[in-house]
C-alpha cells in the first residue's frame, strides 16, 4: 500500500514539471508541492523498496553524468529521513539532459544504487547514461532504438541507466537483479545497468549469476 502510495505521489509531483537555464534553479512552485505531499512520508520505510533504517544511519551516492559533465555527491538520507534540499539537488542533476526538463526522483531508486555500491564494494561515483526523460524525448529515442519502452519508468523519475568504474557491468547487473526489488535490464555493448523501481523484472544480455 505504502509503495502504491509513494507511486501516487510521484505521478502528481510529475504534473508540475519545468525547464530549468542553469544549474541549481529549483522551482518555488515544486518545492511546495513536494513539501505539502510529504517527501518525508516515503523514508517510512515502503514494502519491498526502501531500507530499514538505523537512527544514526546516513546514504549518500555520487554521480557523474557522461553527456553534461555535472557532479553531485549526495547525502540524501540523514537521521532517519530524506533530505529535501538534496533530493532537489538529485533531480537537477537527473533531468532529462535534452529538454532540460526537472522531475522528482524516486527515492527508492536512490537506495537500489546505495545498497548496490555496497554490495560491489565500490566507492567510486555512479556513471549516469540516463535519467529523467521528457515524453517527448522517450518518444524520439524510440524512433532510434527499439529498445526504449513507450512507457518507459524513466518518465515517471522511477528508472536510471548506470555503470559504476572498477565494477564489471554484467556482474553489477547481477547484483542489481539479487536485490530483487524491481526492474533490471543489461546492456553489454552500450556498457550500462538499467535499475527501476517497478514490478521485479529482467531483460537485455545474458549474465552469468
Amino acid at each position: 500500500m505504502r509503495m502504491a502510495l509513494a507511486g501516487a505521489l510521484w505521478h502528481l509531483a510529475g504534473m508540475f514539471k519545468e525547464k530549468i537555464t542553469r544549474p541549481g534553479e529549483v522551482c518555488d512552485r515544486r518545492r511546495g508541492f513536494l513539501r505539502k505531499v510529504g517527501l518525508a512520508a516515503l523514508g517510512l520505510a515502503p514494502a519491498g523498496g526502501a531500507l530499514a533504517a538505523a537512527a544514526d544511519e546516513r546514504r549518500s551516492v555520487a554521480f557523474v553524468h557522461t553527456h553534461t559533465g555535472e557532479q553531485l555527491s549526495a547525502l540524501y538520507f540523514e537521521s532517519g529521513r530524506y533530505r529535501h534540499d538534496v533530493l532537489a539537488q538529485v533531480n537537477i542533476l537527473l533531468r532529462d539532459f535534452r529538454t532540460e526538463a526537472v522531475f522528482p526522483i524516486d527515492p527508492l531508486v536512490l537506495d537500489r544504487l546505495y545498497r548496490l555500491q555496497a554490495q560491489a564494494g565500490s566507492r567510486e561515483a555512479y556513471q549516469v547514461i540516463s535519467g529523467y526523460r521528457s515524453p517527448t524525448t522517450n518518444a524520439a529515442l524510440r524512433v532510434r532504438s527499439s529498445g526504449v519502452a513507450e512507457h518507459s519508468l524513466h518518465m515517471e523519475g522511477r528508472a536510471i541507466d548506470v555503470r559504476l568504474p572498477g565494477v564489471d557491468t554484467a556482474r553489477l547487473a547481477v547484483l542489481a537483479r539479487r536485490q530483487g526489488l524491481g526492474g533490471v535490464g543489461f546492456y553489454r555493448v552500450s556498457d550500462f545497468v538499467h535499475v527501476d523501481t517497478g514490478r521485479v523484472r529482467i531483460w537485455g544480455d545474458p549474465v552469468s549469476a
